[in-house]
């Protein structure tokens, strides 16, 4: 044991100068993510601040006899309006990211409003995209209503509560949408007396005159295809199918066999004369296809996925802030866009849900996971308060800024995709006959056209 000491204490010595020497050495291959991780959100910001925004109120007609359908094309054409997908040089050195369409409806005082927020460079665009379905709309720039209170909110005089929205299942199962709600053959008036806004106004018009509600969703075109240049959202259509196919128990037809597998399977299933091979013997068993051996229920859920991924897509996010002084703050005002948002749930495909880490208020108790499982302990209120300050604040800020729930990251539960089916359901321009509250934003006479003659 003595004669291998000093070899065991020269090697150790050894090791230690090569790591006193070299200990920077791995620091490259450790800090590379982390470094173009703060990068991108560097230049970003900086792209971010350069970009002018503008803040589109949009007055409803007294009446809208135009389908949903109609609202739906309006943000296809925003989609290819609004898509322009950097390239490396625009992503990494200036910055450049998709642009975002927020479409937030707010109650202020209990006079709901319809807006619509974008770079200026967009703003064409966009009204353009509206003005085709719905040309006797009125669009005007308005100034952002958030500026209209107190910036540090919650205060003395302002309380809030809100929180941001998740799916409770894979973003490639739909939430319930304007084709459920009725029938397309029916006529226009019909139409919209289930009109699923109609609920949410209502309850915007009975808000007291210190009292706001705000409701923030914002949408960004993206692909389906992954790709971090052209604003990829995974491989998302292919997840689609890959779920479809797996509800409808459809068999995955194997791949290409090598020449020498081919010819072992052809050895072993000529032992015998008039032997099958076992995907001929699976061919038989299922005399029907896969489809006709399902339920209603399956069947219905198949054909939605398969009817999600088939239509253009935005990576969104979704949240609300009730806010208002003090003394005429009333907490169960809440419940309005609970229920608005409660009609898009469906068990047996997808359900919005408040995401708890950014609702505002904090758990009696903390979970933890344990090899045996998960353990709950209570928090006894520790600092209670002041996380539920923070929580606020943040929200507040992000929702003014217009900024994700986990910003700088642009990805987690509470950012997921809709399509323009799923947005259309969610945003869109009621009439009179849906939406009765004497309070709504409308456009009272009908614009007439320029006379011919008119000199330009």
């Amino acid at each position: 044991m003595e004669s291998i000491s000093p070899f065991i204490v020269s090697a150790i010595e050894k090791i230690w100068n090569i790591i006193e020497i070299w200990w920077w050495a791995p620091l490259p291959f450790f800090l590379w993510r982390p470094f173009l991780f703060y990068w991108r959100w560097w230049r970003m910001e900086i792209w971010m601040f350069r970009q002018k925004k503008v803040l589109l109120e949009i007055k409803m007609p007294k009446e809208v006899l135009k389908p949903l359908k109609s609202m739906e094309q309006v943000f296809s054409a925003i989609w290819g309006n609004v898509f322009d997908p950097p390239d490396w040089f625009e992503y990494w050195f200036e910055g450049k990211d998709l642009d975002t369409v927020q479409l937030e409806m707010a109650s202020l005082g209990g006079e709901p409003h319809l807006y619509v927020r974008c770079t200026e460079g967009r703003r064409n665009a966009v009204e353009s995209s509206i003005y085709s379905q719905y040309p006797e709309a009125e669009i005007s720039a308005v100034d952002d209503y958030t500026k209209y209170v107190p910036q540090d909110t919650p205060n003395r005089d302002w309380e809030i509560w809100g929180t941001d929205y998740f799916l409770n299942r894979d973003e490639v199962y739909p939430i319930k949408t304007y084709a459920d709600f009725f029938e397309e053959t029916e006529s226009a008036k019909e139409e919209k007396r289930i009109d699923p806004m109609a609920t949410l106004l209502e309850g915007m018009a009975k808000l007291g005159p210190n009292e706001q509600l705000w409701i923030q969703v914002a949408a960004t075109p993206v692909l389906s295809v992954k790709s971090i240049f052209e604003g990829g959202y995974g491989d998302f259509v292919a997840k689609g199918r890959e779920i479809a196919d797996r509800l409808a128990k459809r068999v995955a037809k194997p791949g290409p066999k090598s020449i020498l597998v081919e010819a072992f399977d052809e050895a072993a299933y000529l032992k015998m004369p008039g032997s099958k091979t076992e995907e001929e013997k699976a061919e038989e068993k299922q005399v029907f296809p896969a489809e006709m051996r399902l339920t209603p229920g399956e069947k219905n859920v198949v054909e939605a996925v398969e009817k999600k991924i088939a239509k253009r897509c935005f990576s969104c996010f979704i949240r609300f802030i009730y806010l208002a002084k003090r003394d005429s703050y009333f907490g169960g005002a809440k419940g309005i866009p609970f229920g608005f948002f409660n009609q898009f749930a469906t068990e047996n495909l997808n359900n919005p849900r408040p995401w708890t880490r950014t609702i505002t208020k904090i758990k009696k108790y903390i979970t933890i996971n344990f090899l045996v499982g998960k353990i709950s302990f209570p928090t006894l209120g520790i600092l209670e308060k002041r996380r539920i300050f923070l929580r606020k604040r943040r929200l507040f800020f992000r929702y003014t800024k217009r900024m994700p729930p986990l910003f700088p990251r642009s990805s987690g539960p509470a950012i997921f995709v809709l399509n323009t089916e799923e947005l259309a359901t969610i945003f869109h321009f009621p009439g009179r006959v849906v939406a009765p509250a004497p309070f709504v934003s409308r456009v009272e006479s009908k614009r007439g056209e320029a006379p011919p003659g008119l000199p330009m």
